[in-house]
């Protein structure tokens, strides 16, 4: 780790996460067009699933119209696996992904993005730290000042199960390259790879890693997406995406 790091931890992450809620507000996209690779494996049985799609969907409510390549069938719904325009950080949400060999199953409610308060300089004190109770932010050892790498651990006060655990921010850009998800309850793990691609901020790749129990068996299954033929068009490129959106969710109520 760089020594000439002066940031604390949980300064720098607040920091990165009120700069990647400004791109992802400021350079939202209309439309999203992509194709989706989807790999489904259980290891330890020796078996594997794949699903390719191709999905053009409405970024504001998350409506997309998708056919199963290469000539299969087509549906509607939310964009599969996951919208690739989501911000973890800045942005509540309610997330369920299940997967088998014979079913992927995912639900994700984005809601409005926000960014931490932090306070204004006060004269009368010479350090002001914001904080939040329910994360503890560190630095991991190959982080440098261009490219932080944070562990967050939840504290007692986290509520959730699914709980941010590693955000790695890109040199170049300064948003994050890399953000992963764990349960505390078990060994899930959600991996979002993200690029920025005609300027907005997008995941490129994702990975669902979860425990399966079935009868006495316990085994793992992984499910590994790549998005390709990313594309932003500014006219809704299916007549069923060109109607106004649904009302985006409002945050659910404070527990």
């Amino acid at each position: 780790m760089t020594r000439a790091m002066l940031l604390p931890p949980d300064v720098a992450l607040v920091d990165v996460i009120n700069r990647t809620a400004v791109a992802y507000v400021q350079n939202a996209p209309a439309y999203i067009t992509y194709v989706e690779h989807t790999h489904i494996s259980a290891p330890s049985l020796n078996r594997t699933q794949d699903i390719n799609r191709s999905v053009a969907v409405r970024q504001a409510d998350d409506f997309a119209v998708m056919q199963d390549l290469p000539h299969g069938a087509e549906r509607t719904g939310q964009a599969f696996p996951i919208i690739p325009y989501f911000d973890p950080l800045g942005q509540g949400f309610g997330f369920s992904w299940y997967a088998n060999l014979k079913n992927v199953q995912i639900s994700l409610q984005r809601y409005p993005v926000g960014q931490w308060p932090v306070p204004q300089p006060d004269p009368s004190v010479n350090v002001f730290v914001p904080y939040a109770s329910f994360w503890d932010p560190s630095y991991l050892p190959d982080s440098t000042d261009s490219r932080p790498h944070f562990r967050i651990v939840p504290t007692p006060a986290y509520a959730g199960d699914m709980c941010v655990s590693d955000v790695v921010v890109d040199p170049q850009t300064q948003l994050p390259s890399h953000i992963e998800l764990r349960s505390k309850r078990d060994a899930e793990v959600i991996a979002l790879d993200y690029q920025v691609l005609e300027g907005h901020w997008v995941i490129t790749h994702a990975t669902y890693t979860a425990p399966q129990h079935f009868g006495p068996m316990t085994f793992t299954i992984i499910t590994d997406t790549a998005y390709e033929n990313i594309a932003f068009p500014a006219a809704a490129p299916d007549p069923r995406l060109a109607t106004s959106p649904s009302p985006p969710p409002t945050y659910p109520p404070q527990q």
